[in-house]
């Protein structure tokens, strides 16, 4: 029997037509290099309707793939649009990869038409003429001085807008590619994973359930996060999808910039990875942060000692998520349940140092690294943590190496080592390419850099594996102390001394200026493993 309910494509045509009708007043803040410019959903539906038209006079192909090298603003978030609304499919560059890998993704997928920020050109103009199918550059005005690089026709994007006619937005297959992203590449070249109009939809409605962020239209939600990176973790979509008020700081991204748009615009809903959250508490004493209700937190690990100082300070502890390129991004959020609400404090910041829950629609389990076989959620198994659900990818772009991916029953492995307790949350303990493998044992990297960090003279610290003659590998901890405070190894491994097993203790600690970082903010272990890799360990 099959049921009697209407049959409709789930698309962003309804998100963009729904923020079009229903709250057109509302306001989107946009940050720029000369300030803040502001707008609203009713005059960026108009611009958004025109881009379309651009599109089309440009004579970008019917599924082309239109690129963006920006920041976070409502000119991007016009292109979040209108490339899938008129059936393009939009590809965000990340602006922080090495120019040989934009070459690769820009050649990869095909790009036709890459708009760019003005302040970003610089990076950019020296790409150009390694990119094989793109046949139009479109300069988005951002109060950047970049000047226009020799030898090469660029596009005005107001002029392109002041002469295209607006158009009717219709997409009829849910499974037609919206948008696509490609993996951070930290090793070999980066993957690319194509999202679909269903999986965004679907994605979407999950981040607006109470249980998750919870997005609603009262909300002023600010996406720290870049919208390169994973679709700025749904949020952009949520946002016009709820008609809440979005901030989009542009390039505008240091921690006071930050902390003064939060308070200016009473922002509701920040997020945004670690290390910025490191840089922005500071920034934040004595300002009005009374309107902040939610700070996601994901991209790696969140430090008990960065969530509970948040909590000291701002009576609000960050809430970590968990996700990845391939999973849309979100998969779950450490959210806290009814029966927890009257316990101690301590027992809850455990809880929020987890990865919480699986959100609903998406399934997860973990799985031994060498046999595959399924190990039970009891809170101390440790295996391969593999995911599945409809905004999980099933494949890489046009990539031979997505086999090694996935499961033979179809899960994405997602290359992290997890733990799951009986109630279904989830606890990251490591990268299996992080992993320390001691004596056939593995130390996790991950715990013991929350432990370092919860220093109070720590301002960051990363540990990774070293060789070892007897024991194959040993921790070595890389430390950034912090400006104006002093630390030796001893006070390090003092402090370590009975919050880790013994024989987890690094077996040396070195001090640098900081951790490196990756394209999307996450601490960069292989190039500490460049660096370290040949580092002697002191002998007993």
């Amino acid at each position: 029997m099959l049921g009697t309910m209407q049959d409709r494509p789930l698309t962003l045509t309804h998100f963009f037509e729904r923020a079009e009708r229903s709250f057109a007043r509302k306001e989107l803040v946009s940050g720029s290099a000369t300030g803040v410019e502001r707008t609203t959903y009713g005059e960026w539906a108009e611009r958004t309707r025109r881009l379309g038209g651009v599109l089309d006079d440009l004579d970008i192909s019917a599924d082309g793939r239109v690129a963006t090298f920006a920041w976070n603003t409502a000119r991007h978030l016009e292109l979040y649009f209108a490339a899938p609304c008129s059936g393009r499919v939009l590809h965000t560059l990340n602006i922080r990869l090495f120019p040989e890998q934009l070459t690769y993704i820009v050649n990869h997928a095909q790009d036709e038409v890459i708009f760019v920020d003005r302040s970003l050109l610089g990076l950019l103009a020296p790409l150009l003429p390694t990119f094989e199918t793109v046949r139009h550059i479109v300069v988005m005005e951002d109060g950047g001085d970049v000047p226009d690089p020799t030898g090469i026709e660029l596009l005005d994007h107001e002029e392109l807008l002041a002469g295209a006619s607006p158009v009717e937005f219709h997409v009829e297959d849910e499974r037609r590619a919206a948008s696509m992203c490609y993996t951070s590449g930290t090793t070999g070249n980066p993957k690319g994973v194509v999202y679909t109009h269903r999986s965004t939809y679907l994605h979407t409605l999950g981040v607006l359930g109470a249980d998750a962020i919870g997005v609603g239209e009262r909300d002023t939600v600010m996406p720290v996060v870049p919208m390169f990176h994973a679709n700025a973790w749904g949020l952009a979509h949520a946002g016009v999808a709820s008609g809440a008020s979005l901030v989009l700081p542009g390039p505008r991204m240091t921690p006071p910039a930050l902390a003064e748009l939060i308070e200016s615009e009473r922002v509701t809903i920040a997020a945004g990875v670690p290390t910025i959250w490191m840089g922005v508490l500071p920034e934040l004493e004595g300002r009005d942060t009374s309107a902040l209700r939610m700070i996601p937190c994901g991209g790696s690990a969140v430090p008990k000692a960065l969530s509970e100082a948040y909590r000291e300070q701002l009576g609000l502890p960050i809430l970590q998520a968990w996700g990845m390129t391939e999973t849309s991004p979100v998969a779950s959020v450490a959210i806290t349940r009814s029966w927890m609400d009257d316990l101690d404090e301590s027992v809850l910041a455990d809880v929020r140092a987890t990865q919480g829950p699986a959100l609903l629609g998406v399934e997860l389990r973990i799985a031994h690294q060498e046999t595959g076989e399924e190990l039970p959620w009891d809170g101390a198994s440790r295996g391969e943590l593999q995911a599945a659900g409809p905004w999980i990818t099933a494949s890489y772009h046009d990539d031979p190496r997505s086999p090694e991916s996935f499961t033979e029953d179809g899960w994405l492995r997602t290359g992290d080592v997890a733990v799951i307790t009986p109630d279904g949350y989830v606890q990251i303990v490591d990268r299996t390419k992080d992993v320390v493998k001691s004596g056939g044992e593995w130390i996790s990297s991950v715990e013991l850099e929350n432990e370092i960090m919860a220093h109070p003279d720590v301002a960051e610290a990363a540990v990774i594996g070293v060789p070892h003659p007897k024991w194959s590998e040993r921790p070595l901890a890389c430390v950034v102390v912090r400006e104006g405070a002093s630390l030796a190894k001893d006070d390090v491994l003092g402090f370590l001394d009975g919050r880790v097993a013994s024989w987890w203790l690094p077996d040396d600690v070195v001090f640098i200026d900081e951790v490196p970082k990756t394209s999307v903010g996450k601490f960069s272990k292989k190039d500490l493993r460049d660096r370290f890799g040949g580092h002697q360990l002191p002998t007993v």
